[in-house]
């Protein structure tokens, strides 16, 4: 199997650095930087791995001087298939909240209550104006 971004191979730790760990895969190497070893912060990559470890990994990509760029949690990421949401709308509107009732009914009580936030934010301002702003 040739090297191409997106092939998922196994390999072998090679040597472990501060910022990520030398794996080695076909014969090359590359570069599993410390962010793309686990889905979760990695203080010190060697609580995570060490030398002669087999690993999957994901060729993330592959530069014109040959460098290889390399993902292990990429590589581990399992499809989650995603089932959407099922809402029994007619239990929602029967419990009375906010939200119950027809559209009508619905946006005559967010017309009144908005037009109470409305009056109440005049008045304040008038309020501020009448009496001058103080200085500090």
């Amino acid at each position: 199997m040739t090297l191409m971004a997106g092939n998922i191979l196994e390999g072998t730790v090679v040597n472990i650095t501060s910022f990520g760990a030398f794996v080695e895969i076909e014969g090359k190497t590359g570069l599993v930087h410390i962010s793309e070893v686990a889905d979760s912060f990695v203080k010190d990559i060697r609580q995570h791995l060490n030398e002669q470890d087999k690993v999957r990994v994901k060729v993330i990509s592959i530069d014109d001087n040959g460098k290889i760029s390399l993902s292990i949690k990429q590589a581990n990421v399992q499809k989650k298939s995603v089932k959407p949401m099922e809402i029994d709308w007619s239990s929602e509107t029967k419990k009375g909240g906010p939200n119950s009732g027809n559209f009508e009914d619905i946006m005559s009580r967010f017309l009144k209550d908005s037009e109470e936030r409305m009056q109440d934010v005049k008045k304040n301002q008038d309020f501020k104006s009448k009496n001058g702003r103080r200085s500090f």
